[in-house]
Protein backbone atom coordinates (compact mmCIF):
# COMPACT_ATOMS: atom_id res chain seq x y z
CA UNK A 1 0.00 0.00 0.00
CA UNK A 2 3.03 1.96 0.33
CA UNK A 3 4.36 4.06 -2.88
CA UNK A 4 8.04 3.95 -2.67
CA UNK A 5 8.72 6.82 -4.50
CA UNK A 6 6.67 9.34 -2.69
CA UNK A 7 8.14 7.38 0.40
CA UNK A 8 11.40 8.88 -1.03
CA UNK A 9 10.21 12.00 -1.31
CA UNK A 10 9.23 13.08 2.08
CA UNK A 11 12.16 11.20 3.31
CA UNK A 12 13.92 13.73 1.32
CA UNK A 13 12.10 16.53 2.30
CA UNK A 14 12.08 15.83 5.90
CA UNK A 15 16.34 15.65 5.57
CA UNK A 16 16.28 18.87 4.63
CA UNK A 17 14.16 20.23 6.82
CA UNK A 18 16.12 18.25 10.23
CA UNK A 19 19.46 19.69 8.45
CA UNK A 20 18.08 23.53 8.89
CA UNK A 21 16.48 22.94 12.59
CA UNK A 22 19.84 22.00 13.50
CA UNK A 23 22.41 23.70 12.28
CA UNK A 24 24.90 23.62 16.16
CA UNK A 25 24.13 19.81 15.92
CA UNK A 26 25.83 20.15 12.71
CA UNK A 27 28.38 21.95 13.31
CA UNK A 28 29.44 19.60 16.37
CA UNK A 29 29.51 16.47 14.01
CA UNK A 30 31.53 17.24 11.80
CA UNK A 31 33.96 18.29 14.54
CA UNK A 32 33.51 15.16 15.58
CA UNK A 33 34.21 12.70 13.21
CA UNK A 34 38.11 12.86 13.23
CA UNK A 35 38.63 12.21 16.81
CA UNK A 36 35.23 9.88 17.48
CA UNK A 37 35.07 6.83 15.62
CA UNK A 38 32.42 7.03 13.12
CA UNK A 39 31.91 10.76 14.44
CA UNK A 40 29.64 9.01 17.76
CA UNK A 41 31.29 7.85 21.00
CA UNK A 42 29.43 5.09 20.86
CA UNK A 43 28.46 3.26 18.10
CA UNK A 44 24.81 2.89 18.22
CA UNK A 45 24.21 6.97 18.28
CA UNK A 46 25.00 6.59 14.66
CA UNK A 47 21.14 4.50 14.44
CA UNK A 48 19.08 7.94 14.88
CA UNK A 49 17.46 9.25 11.42
CA UNK A 50 18.94 12.29 9.84
CA UNK A 51 22.14 13.28 7.87
CA UNK A 52 23.79 13.51 11.74
CA UNK A 53 23.20 12.82 15.31
CA UNK A 54 21.21 15.24 17.77
CA UNK A 55 23.78 16.93 20.29
CA UNK A 56 21.95 16.78 23.28
CA UNK A 57 22.36 19.74 25.89
CA UNK A 58 20.21 18.31 28.79
CA UNK A 59 17.24 15.89 29.70
CA UNK A 60 14.80 16.34 32.23
CA UNK A 61 11.10 14.02 33.29
CA UNK A 62 10.53 13.40 30.38
CA UNK A 63 11.95 16.45 28.20
CA UNK A 64 14.85 16.66 25.79
CA UNK A 65 16.71 20.09 24.87
CA UNK A 66 19.36 19.71 22.16
CA UNK A 67 22.05 22.44 21.54
CA UNK A 68 19.90 23.88 19.10
CA UNK A 69 17.63 24.89 22.16
CA UNK A 70 14.75 22.74 20.47
CA UNK A 71 12.71 20.66 22.77
CA UNK A 72 11.42 16.65 22.42
CA UNK A 73 8.44 14.60 24.49
CA UNK A 74 10.58 11.97 24.88
CA UNK A 75 9.67 8.60 24.46
CA UNK A 76 12.82 7.11 24.05
CA UNK A 77 14.04 7.64 27.64
CA UNK A 78 17.26 6.46 26.62
CA UNK A 79 16.13 3.17 25.41
CA UNK A 80 15.31 2.04 28.73
CA UNK A 81 18.54 3.54 30.58
CA UNK A 82 16.08 6.48 31.94
CA UNK A 83 12.93 4.63 32.16
CA UNK A 84 12.35 6.45 35.56
CA UNK A 85 12.52 10.06 33.84
CA UNK A 86 15.66 12.27 33.64
CA UNK A 87 17.61 13.62 35.74
CA UNK A 88 16.03 12.65 38.98
CA UNK A 89 16.63 14.71 42.08
CA UNK A 90 16.57 12.00 44.50
CA UNK A 91 19.21 10.00 42.66
CA UNK A 92 21.68 13.46 41.64
CA UNK A 93 21.63 14.06 45.56
CA UNK A 94 22.46 11.13 46.74
CA UNK A 95 25.27 10.57 43.77
CA UNK A 96 26.63 14.09 44.84
CA UNK A 97 26.72 12.75 48.84
CA UNK A 98 28.46 9.62 47.80
CA UNK A 99 30.82 11.36 45.14
CA UNK A 100 31.55 13.49 47.90
CA UNK A 101 32.26 10.71 50.20
CA UNK A 102 34.36 8.26 47.99
CA UNK A 103 33.54 6.87 44.58
CA UNK A 104 34.84 3.27 44.33
CA UNK A 105 36.75 1.18 47.26
CA UNK A 106 35.94 -2.29 46.37
CA UNK A 107 34.59 -2.53 49.64
CA UNK A 108 30.69 -3.19 50.60
CA UNK A 109 28.35 -0.05 51.61
CA UNK A 110 25.67 -0.13 53.85
CA UNK A 111 23.57 0.71 50.47
CA UNK A 112 24.27 -2.75 48.68
CA UNK A 113 22.72 -4.45 51.99
CA UNK A 114 19.53 -2.77 50.96
CA UNK A 115 19.83 -3.36 47.67
CA UNK A 116 19.90 -6.54 47.91
CA UNK A 117 16.61 -6.58 49.74
CA UNK A 118 15.01 -4.77 47.63
CA UNK A 119 15.39 -6.65 44.87
CA UNK A 120 14.69 -9.38 46.65
CA UNK A 121 11.11 -8.56 47.69
CA UNK A 122 10.55 -7.24 44.12
CA UNK A 123 11.52 -10.14 42.02
CA UNK A 124 11.12 -13.12 44.89
CA UNK A 125 14.87 -14.37 44.35
CA UNK A 126 16.77 -14.17 47.69
CA UNK A 127 20.02 -13.60 46.91
CA UNK A 128 21.84 -11.37 44.56
CA UNK A 129 25.09 -10.04 43.26
CA UNK A 130 25.62 -6.30 41.00
CA UNK A 131 27.21 -6.05 37.41
CA UNK A 132 27.72 -2.49 35.51
CA UNK A 133 25.76 -3.53 32.93
CA UNK A 134 23.14 -6.38 31.61
CA UNK A 135 25.39 -7.72 29.19
CA UNK A 136 28.17 -8.30 32.43
CA UNK A 137 25.61 -9.66 34.71
CA UNK A 138 24.19 -12.26 31.53
CA UNK A 139 27.66 -13.18 30.89
CA UNK A 140 28.76 -13.74 34.57
CA UNK A 141 25.27 -15.65 34.92
CA UNK A 142 26.11 -18.20 31.73
CA UNK A 143 29.63 -18.76 33.48
CA UNK A 144 27.69 -19.94 36.88
CA UNK A 145 25.01 -22.14 34.75
CA UNK A 146 28.32 -24.14 33.50
CA UNK A 147 29.78 -24.24 36.05
CA UNK A 148 26.79 -25.98 38.00
CA UNK A 149 25.80 -28.16 34.97
CA UNK A 150 28.93 -29.21 33.68
CA UNK A 151 27.66 -27.89 30.17
CA UNK A 152 29.12 -25.78 27.94
CA UNK A 153 26.47 -25.28 25.23
CA UNK A 154 23.86 -22.49 26.69
CA UNK A 155 20.21 -21.79 24.37
CA UNK A 156 18.46 -18.49 23.52
CA UNK A 157 15.34 -17.27 21.58
CA UNK A 158 15.77 -17.16 17.98
CA UNK A 159 16.45 -12.86 17.54
CA UNK A 160 17.03 -12.21 21.09
CA UNK A 161 19.22 -9.53 22.37
CA UNK A 162 20.78 -9.58 25.75
CA UNK A 163 23.45 -6.93 24.94
CA UNK A 164 26.82 -7.73 23.38
CA UNK A 165 27.13 -11.15 24.94
CA UNK A 166 29.29 -13.32 22.39
CA UNK A 167 26.99 -16.45 22.76
CA UNK A 168 23.67 -14.93 22.10
CA UNK A 169 24.30 -13.18 19.14
CA UNK A 170 22.99 -15.85 17.43
CA UNK A 171 20.19 -16.76 14.95
CA UNK A 172 19.00 -19.84 13.06
CA UNK A 173 19.13 -19.80 9.24
CA UNK A 174 17.50 -22.73 7.32
CA UNK A 175 17.77 -25.03 10.71
CA UNK A 176 21.26 -23.64 11.56
CA UNK A 177 22.74 -21.59 14.02
CA UNK A 178 24.99 -19.13 12.37
CA UNK A 179 26.20 -15.43 14.01
CA UNK A 180 22.93 -12.68 13.43
CA UNK A 181 23.66 -10.12 10.78
CA UNK A 182 26.08 -7.13 11.98
CA UNK A 183 27.62 -8.89 14.29
CA UNK A 184 31.52 -8.24 14.28
CA UNK A 185 34.40 -10.59 14.49
CA UNK A 186 32.80 -13.84 17.13
CA UNK A 187 35.38 -14.87 18.46
CA UNK A 188 34.34 -19.20 17.81
CA UNK A 189 31.33 -20.40 15.34
CA UNK A 190 28.20 -19.97 17.41
CA UNK A 191 27.13 -22.90 16.42
CA UNK A 192 29.87 -24.39 18.64
CA UNK A 193 28.96 -22.51 22.38
CA UNK A 194 24.80 -21.80 21.11
CA UNK A 195 21.33 -23.57 20.69
CA UNK A 196 19.04 -21.41 19.21
CA UNK A 197 14.85 -21.93 19.16
CA UNK A 198 12.49 -20.06 18.00
CA UNK A 199 10.14 -18.05 20.66
CA UNK A 200 6.69 -19.48 21.63
CA UNK A 201 7.75 -23.39 20.32
CA UNK A 202 7.52 -25.78 22.75
CA UNK A 203 8.01 -28.73 20.68
CA UNK A 204 10.97 -27.23 18.86
CA UNK A 205 12.71 -26.33 22.52
CA UNK A 206 12.09 -29.88 24.05
CA UNK A 207 13.46 -31.30 21.11
CA UNK A 208 17.00 -29.20 21.42
CA UNK A 209 17.15 -29.80 25.48
CA UNK A 210 16.70 -33.52 24.77
CA UNK A 211 20.02 -33.33 23.46
CA UNK A 212 21.41 -33.01 27.17
CA UNK A 213 24.01 -30.17 26.43
CA UNK A 214 22.28 -27.14 26.99
CA UNK A 215 23.51 -25.51 30.29
CA UNK A 216 20.74 -22.50 30.85
CA UNK A 217 18.36 -21.31 28.86
CA UNK A 218 18.76 -17.19 28.80
CA UNK A 219 15.38 -15.32 27.46
CA UNK A 220 13.03 -12.76 27.96
CA UNK A 221 9.61 -13.52 29.22
CA UNK A 222 8.43 -11.03 26.13
CA UNK A 223 10.86 -10.17 22.94
CA UNK A 224 11.49 -6.90 22.93
CA UNK A 225 14.67 -5.77 20.85
CA UNK A 226 12.69 -7.17 17.41
CA UNK A 227 10.05 -5.60 18.65
CA UNK A 228 7.32 -6.60 21.75
CA UNK A 229 6.40 -9.96 20.79
CA UNK A 230 4.16 -11.63 23.49
CA UNK A 231 4.53 -14.71 24.62
CA UNK A 232 1.53 -17.43 23.96
CA UNK A 233 -1.11 -18.27 26.58
CA UNK A 234 0.72 -20.78 28.64
CA UNK A 235 4.02 -20.74 27.18
CA UNK A 236 6.41 -19.81 29.66
CA UNK A 237 4.99 -22.15 31.84
CA UNK A 238 5.42 -24.78 29.56
CA UNK A 239 9.12 -23.39 29.62
CA UNK A 240 10.01 -23.90 33.20
CA UNK A 241 8.55 -27.23 32.71
CA UNK A 242 10.69 -28.13 29.90
CA UNK A 243 13.57 -26.93 31.17
CA UNK A 244 13.49 -28.61 34.85
CA UNK A 245 12.97 -31.71 33.01
CA UNK A 246 15.79 -31.26 31.27
CA UNK A 247 17.88 -30.37 33.78
CA UNK A 248 18.30 -26.57 32.11
CA UNK A 249 18.50 -23.85 34.43
CA UNK A 250 15.98 -20.70 33.36
CA UNK A 251 17.36 -17.39 33.29
CA UNK A 252 15.06 -14.20 32.78
CA UNK A 253 16.52 -11.39 31.32
CA UNK A 254 14.46 -8.82 32.61
CA UNK A 255 16.30 -5.63 31.26
CA UNK A 256 13.52 -4.44 29.08
CA UNK A 257 10.66 -6.16 30.87
CA UNK A 258 11.24 -4.25 33.74
CA UNK A 259 8.17 -2.13 31.90
CA UNK A 260 5.43 -4.57 33.22
CA UNK A 261 5.88 -3.49 36.49
CA UNK A 262 8.35 -3.24 39.85
CA UNK A 263 9.15 -6.91 39.96
CA UNK A 264 9.11 -6.92 36.05
CA UNK A 265 7.56 -9.95 34.32
CA UNK A 266 8.91 -12.75 36.76
CA UNK A 267 6.14 -10.99 39.94
CA UNK A 268 3.53 -9.74 37.03
CA UNK A 269 3.14 -13.39 35.72
CA UNK A 270 4.51 -15.69 38.96
CA UNK A 271 7.12 -16.85 36.84
CA UNK A 272 9.70 -19.04 38.63
CA UNK A 273 13.53 -18.48 37.20
CA UNK A 274 16.98 -19.99 38.53
CA UNK A 275 18.25 -16.56 37.76
CA UNK A 276 16.73 -13.25 36.85
CA UNK A 277 19.08 -10.27 35.27
CA UNK A 278 18.22 -6.90 35.52
CA UNK A 279 19.73 -3.63 33.96
CA UNK A 280 19.68 -0.11 32.83
CA UNK A 281 16.39 1.18 34.63
CA UNK A 282 17.63 0.57 37.60
CA UNK A 283 20.45 2.82 38.89
CA UNK A 284 18.22 6.06 37.35
CA UNK A 285 20.37 6.03 34.38
CA UNK A 286 23.75 5.53 36.59
CA UNK A 287 25.40 2.46 34.87
CA UNK A 288 24.34 -0.20 36.98
CA UNK A 289 22.97 -3.50 37.22
CA UNK A 290 21.74 -7.05 39.08
CA UNK A 291 21.41 -10.53 39.02
CA UNK A 292 19.49 -12.62 41.36
CA UNK A 293 19.51 -16.71 42.28
CA UNK A 294 17.61 -19.24 44.21
CA UNK A 295 18.63 -20.16 47.78
CA UNK A 296 19.20 -23.61 45.89
CA UNK A 297 21.67 -22.03 43.36
CA UNK A 298 23.25 -19.37 46.36
CA UNK A 299 24.14 -22.45 48.14
CA UNK A 300 25.66 -24.31 45.48
CA UNK A 301 27.99 -20.99 44.60
CA UNK A 302 28.76 -20.20 47.98
CA UNK A 303 32.21 -22.42 47.73
CA UNK A 304 33.21 -20.73 44.49
CA UNK A 305 32.00 -17.52 45.42
CA UNK A 306 34.59 -17.94 48.72
CA UNK A 307 37.60 -19.00 46.58
CA UNK A 308 41.37 -17.69 46.74
CA UNK A 309 41.25 -17.15 42.96
CA UNK A 310 37.62 -15.70 42.97
CA UNK A 311 39.19 -12.28 41.16
CA UNK A 312 40.40 -13.84 38.27
CA UNK A 313 36.63 -16.43 37.86
CA UNK A 314 35.75 -14.11 34.87
CA UNK A 315 32.94 -12.90 37.30
CA UNK A 316 33.23 -9.28 38.64
CA UNK A 317 35.32 -6.38 37.94
CA UNK A 318 37.27 -3.69 39.77
CA UNK A 319 34.64 -1.16 39.48
CA UNK A 320 31.32 -3.43 39.94
CA UNK A 321 29.21 -2.78 42.77
CA UNK A 322 30.84 0.47 43.19
CA UNK A 323 29.63 2.64 46.06
CA UNK A 324 28.30 5.19 43.17
CA UNK A 325 25.90 3.17 41.62
CA UNK A 326 24.70 1.15 44.86
CA UNK A 327 23.86 4.38 45.86
CA UNK A 328 22.00 5.41 42.82
CA UNK A 329 20.57 1.91 42.83
CA UNK A 330 19.30 2.74 46.24
CA UNK A 331 17.79 6.14 45.72
CA UNK A 332 16.07 4.95 42.27
CA UNK A 333 14.26 1.58 43.69
CA UNK A 334 13.22 3.19 46.93
CA UNK A 335 11.46 6.22 44.95
CA UNK A 336 10.90 4.93 41.23
CA UNK A 337 9.70 1.92 39.12
CA UNK A 338 6.69 1.25 42.28
CA UNK A 339 3.55 0.81 41.77
CA UNK A 340 2.11 3.82 42.06
CA UNK A 341 4.53 4.68 39.59
CA UNK A 342 3.33 2.33 36.89
CA UNK A 343 -0.23 3.21 37.80
CA UNK A 344 0.52 6.71 36.15
CA UNK A 345 3.03 5.40 33.47
CA UNK A 346 1.09 2.05 32.49
CA UNK A 347 -2.35 3.91 31.31
CA UNK A 348 -0.27 6.41 28.97
CA UNK A 349 0.80 3.43 27.52
CA UNK A 350 -2.33 2.05 27.05
CA UNK A 351 -3.57 5.79 25.48
CA UNK A 352 -0.34 5.52 23.10
CA UNK A 353 -1.29 2.14 21.72
CA UNK A 354 -4.72 2.99 21.46
CA UNK A 355 -4.29 6.02 19.57
CA UNK A 356 -1.93 4.79 17.05
CA UNK A 357 -4.43 1.47 16.51
CA UNK A 358 -7.04 4.15 15.68
CA UNK A 359 -5.03 6.27 13.01
CA UNK A 360 -3.75 2.48 11.32
CA UNK A 361 -7.98 1.53 11.05
CA UNK A 362 -8.71 4.52 9.97
CA UNK A 363 -6.60 4.68 7.14
CA UNK A 364 -7.22 0.69 6.95
CA UNK A 365 -3.64 -0.50 6.79
CA UNK A 366 -2.65 -3.76 8.00
CA UNK A 367 -0.72 -2.57 10.98
CA UNK A 368 -0.67 -3.28 14.60
CA UNK A 369 0.42 -1.53 17.92
CA UNK A 370 1.91 -3.80 20.68
CA UNK A 371 1.96 -2.97 24.24
CA UNK A 372 3.77 -4.58 27.47
CA UNK A 373 3.45 -2.60 30.61
CA UNK A 374 4.27 0.74 30.23
CA UNK A 375 6.57 0.08 26.75
CA UNK A 376 4.57 0.13 23.31
CA UNK A 377 5.75 -0.02 19.40
CA UNK A 378 3.89 -0.25 16.35
CA UNK A 379 4.47 -2.98 13.51
CA UNK A 380 4.04 -2.94 9.83
CA UNK A 381 2.68 -6.14 9.90
CA UNK A 382 0.19 -8.12 11.89
CA UNK A 383 1.81 -9.40 15.20
CA UNK A 384 4.34 -11.75 14.88
CA UNK A 385 4.96 -14.12 17.44
CA UNK A 386 8.46 -15.30 17.16
CA UNK A 387 11.77 -13.37 16.63
CA UNK A 388 12.48 -14.46 12.54
CA UNK A 389 8.81 -13.34 11.62
CA UNK A 390 9.49 -10.04 13.34
CA UNK A 391 12.94 -9.21 11.74
CA UNK A 392 10.85 -10.29 8.50
CA UNK A 393 8.92 -7.20 9.14
CA UNK A 394 11.72 -4.99 9.27
CA UNK A 395 10.73 -1.75 7.37
CA UNK A 396 13.66 0.42 7.82
CA UNK A 397 12.58 2.65 5.28
CA UNK A 398 9.37 3.50 6.89
CA UNK A 399 10.80 3.20 10.16
CA UNK A 400 13.41 5.77 8.97
CA UNK A 401 10.93 8.49 7.63
CA UNK A 402 8.26 7.62 10.54
CA UNK A 403 11.33 8.64 12.96
CA UNK A 404 12.89 11.41 11.14
CA UNK A 405 9.19 12.71 10.82
CA UNK A 406 8.13 12.61 14.65
CA UNK A 407 11.50 14.18 15.54
CA UNK A 408 11.32 16.84 13.42
CA UNK A 409 8.09 17.71 15.04
CA UNK A 410 9.32 17.51 19.06
CA UNK A 411 8.74 13.62 19.31
CA UNK A 412 11.64 11.30 20.27
CA UNK A 413 10.70 7.76 19.57
CA UNK A 414 13.81 5.23 20.02
CA UNK A 415 16.37 4.74 17.00
CA UNK A 416 15.47 1.04 17.15
CA UNK A 417 12.29 -0.24 15.78
CA UNK A 418 9.19 1.91 16.85
CA UNK A 419 9.30 2.25 20.48
CA UNK A 420 7.88 3.92 23.28
CA UNK A 421 8.51 4.20 26.61
CA UNK A 422 6.55 6.14 28.98
CA UNK A 423 7.37 7.48 32.48
CA UNK A 424 5.36 9.03 35.42
CA UNK A 425 6.70 12.65 34.01
CA UNK A 426 4.62 11.83 30.62
CA UNK A 427 1.02 13.38 30.29
CA UNK A 428 -1.54 12.54 28.33
CA UNK A 429 -1.16 15.85 26.25
CA UNK A 430 2.25 14.06 25.27
CA UNK A 431 0.90 11.04 24.23
CA UNK A 432 -1.93 13.12 22.13
CA UNK A 433 1.09 14.72 20.13
CA UNK A 434 2.48 11.26 19.05
CA UNK A 435 -0.69 10.11 17.86
CA UNK A 436 -1.30 14.07 15.98
CA UNK A 437 2.55 13.56 14.81
CA UNK A 438 1.69 9.59 13.58
CA UNK A 439 -1.46 10.82 11.62
CA UNK A 440 -0.34 13.25 10.12
CA UNK A 441 2.88 11.16 8.73
CA UNK A 442 0.40 8.28 7.83
CA UNK A 443 -1.93 10.66 6.24
CA UNK A 444 1.01 12.08 3.76
CA UNK A 445 2.52 9.51 3.05
CA UNK A 446 -1.10 8.01 1.76
CA UNK A 447 -2.10 11.19 0.08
Amino acid sequence: MIDRQRLADLRATEEQRFADLHPRSSELASRARGPLLAGVPMPWMTRWPGAFPVFCASASGARLIDVDGLEYVDLCLGDTGAMTGHALPQVADAVARQAAAGITTMLPSADAVWVGEELGRRFGLPTWQLAMSATDANRFVLRFARHLTRRQRIAVMDWCYHGTVDETLAVLEDGRVVPRPGALGPQVDVAHTTAVVPFNDLDALDRRLAEGDVACLLMEPALTNIGIVLPDDGYLAGVREVTRRHGVLLVMDETHTLCAGPGGCTRAWDLEPDFVVVGKPIGGGVPSAAYGMTAEIADRLAGPMLGHEIDVAGVGGTLTANALSLAAIRATLSTCLRDEDFAVAVPLAERFADGVAGVIERHGLPWHVQRLGCRAEYWFCPPPRDGATAAASTDEELDGFLHLWSLNRGVLLAPFHNMALFSPFHTEADVDRHTEVFDQAVTALLA
